[in-house]
C-alpha cells in the first residue's frame, strides 16, 4: 500500500514564492495581508520540512539561499501546473475608496501608489479629494485625515510623526535681512488654522502671541504655495513640505523645529479593517512611511 504523499503547506509555499519575489518578508507580509513574524514562521515550517535554509539572514535582510533558489524554479513549475485547473471565472474585483486632503493625495500618496500597484495590481483604488476642515466629510473604505488622532469612533493609524519648521524663499531671506528667529518681525507671516504659529515661537525663545492678521489658508498645500510665491513665512511641517524644500523654492529657516502636535492619520471602521483590499492597504501604507 503506498504511503501517502508528505506535501508541503500551500499557505508556506506562498508566503516562500512572495518573499523570494519581493526580496523581504516584510514586503510579503503586506502582500499577503499578513505580519512579518507569520511569514517568517512559514518559512522556517517550509525549511524544516525540507531540511535546508531557504534565506540566508542577515541583520540587513534577507536573501535567498543557493538551496532557495533552486526550490525556487521548483515551486513556480507546480504553481504554473496549478493554473490551469483554477476556475476559469475572473476573480471578484477589488475595489478601495480613498479620501483625502488635496496636499496628501497630490504630493505624497500619488507619487508612491505605483509602488503599491507593483505589489497588488488586483486592488483599482479610487482617491477622491476633501476639501480640509470639512465639518461631516463624506467616509470612503479609508479616510486621511490631519490632525492629532481624535476623530470620530473609528480605528485612527498614525502615518508618521513630523515636526514643524518655519519656511520661506532664499529671495525674501536676502530681502528681509532673516538671520534670526527675532527678525520675523520684519516678516509677513502666513497663517493657517491647521498650524499655529505659537509653538514655534516657544521653541525659538519668543514670547510672540499668535499672529492675529495676515493671509490665512485652510490647505497646507496652498500655504506653502504662497510662501513659494514670495507673501511670506509659513509654518508647515517638513513631511508635507519636502516637495517645496527638495526643489529649492523654500528653505527652512534658523534650524528650528518643534514636534508637530498634528499629523496624517489613516481611518478606517473596526469590522472593516480586515477585508483583504483595506488590510493591504493599511499594511501598505505603513510600509510607505515608515
Amino acid at each position: 500500500m503506498a504511503h501517502p504523499r508528505r506535501l508541503p503547506p500551500i499557505h508556506a509555499l506562498l508566503a516562500f514564492e512572495s518573499a523570494a519575489r519581493l526580496g523581504g518578508f516584510a514586503q510579503a507580509a503586506a502582500e499577503l495581508c499578513v505580519t512579518p513574524s507569520a511569514v517568517s514562521h512559514r518559512i522556517r515550517q517550509l525549511e524544516s520540512q525540507l531540511g535546508e535554509l531557504l534565506f540566508d539572514r542577515s541583520p540587513t535582510g534577507v536573501r535567498l539561499s543557493a538551496a532557495g533558489q533552486r526550490y525556487l524554479g521548483k515551486v513556480h513549475e507546480a504553481f504554473d501546473k496549478l493554473a490551469p485547473l483554477a476556475r476559469d471565472e475572473e476573480p471578484p474585483e477589488l475595489r478601495l475608496r480613498v479620501g483625502a486632503p488635496p496636499t496628501f493625495a497630490r504630493n505624497l500618496l500619488i507619487p508612491r501608489l505605483p509602488d503599491f500597484y507593483r505589489h497588488r495590481p488586483d486592488i483599482e483604488i479610487e482617491v477622491a479629494v476633501e476639501a480640509p476642515m470639512q465639518d461631516k466629510p463624506e467616509r470612503r473604505d479609508i479616510d486621511i485625515r490631519f490632525g492629532s488622532g481624535r476623530f470620530d469612533e473609528r480605528m485612527s493609524i498614525k502615518l508618521f510623526e513630523d515636526e514643524t519648521v518655519a519656511l520661506t524663499t532664499p529671495t525674501y531671506v536676502s530681502k528681509r535681512a532673516l538671520v534670526q528667529a527675532q527678525d520675523l518681525k520684519r516678516a509677513d507671516l502666513l497663517r493657517s488654522p491647521l498650524l499655529p504659529w505659537r509653538p514655534w515661537f516657544v521653541a525659538a525663545g519668543l514670547s510672540w502671541p499668535e499672529p492675529a492678521r495676515g493671509p490665512s489658508f485652510t490647505d497646507l498645500g496652498i500655504l506653502l504655495e504662497a510662501a513659494a510665491s514670495g507673501l511670506g513665512v509659513a509654518l508647515c511641517t517638513r513631511r508635507v513640505a519636502e516637495r517645496w524644500t527638495e526643489s529649492g523654492q523654500l528653505q527652512p529657516l534658523f534650524g528650528i523645529g518643534v514636534p508637530a502636535a498634528s499629523t496624517y492619520y489613516a481611518l478606517v471602521q473596526h469590522e472593516h479593517a480586515q477585508r483583504p483590499e483595506v488590510a493591504a492597504f493599511l499594511a501598505w501604507l505603513r510600509a510607505a512611511f515608515a
